[in-house]
């Protein structure tokens, strides 16, 4: 999902909204770390569940890196009223489905699904416990409005 962030980030531009949707642990913010790493954003990327949104600038003059959780949010207009600069900064949206499409007309949709219960190990032939099983996600991609068309 790390990789994956980063190749999604030279996709995007200031003005671009990412809408993140899966299970607990499927990678929503692995994801946005490899993006915040694409864009070369200041970090950590980490969860922002406590605070709902984290603004990431730049290193490198281009667009800031926000990181919305709207998992608490009730509305768009308690997601509107985070007062988010969507103009100037590539928004990542976590949870915000029923939200965000409210207040822009264009995002790109991630879905992520995982597998539930363990995966297999890398490699059969090491018996290493520090070893995580390797859970392949699908993800689809869906551009929605006249900047994904």
């Amino acid at each position: 999902m790390h990789a994956f962030g980063i190749r999604v980030a030279s996709l995007l531009r200031a003005g671009d909204v990412v809408l993140l949707t899966g299970d607990l642990g499927a990678g929503k913010t692995t994801f946005t770390r490899g993006l915040g790493e694409g864009l070369q954003v200041r970090g950590p990327v980490t969860s922002p569940t406590f605070v709902l949104a984290r603004t990431h600038p730049s290193l490198v003059g281009g667009p800031a890196l926000v990181h919305v959780d709207a998992y608490r949010l009730g509305s768009a207009l308690e997601l509107d009223d985070l007062d988010i600069d969507f103009a100037r900064s590539v928004v990542v949206a976590e949870w915000g489905a029923g939200l965000i499409e409210v207040l822009t007309e264009s995002y790109l949709s991630i879905e992520i699904d995982r597998p539930h219960g363990a995966g297999e190990a890398p490699d059969a032939g090491i018996d290493d416990a520090s070893i995580e099983p390797v859970e392949p996600r699908q993800v689809r991609i869906t551009g929605v409005g006249p900047r994904w068309s």
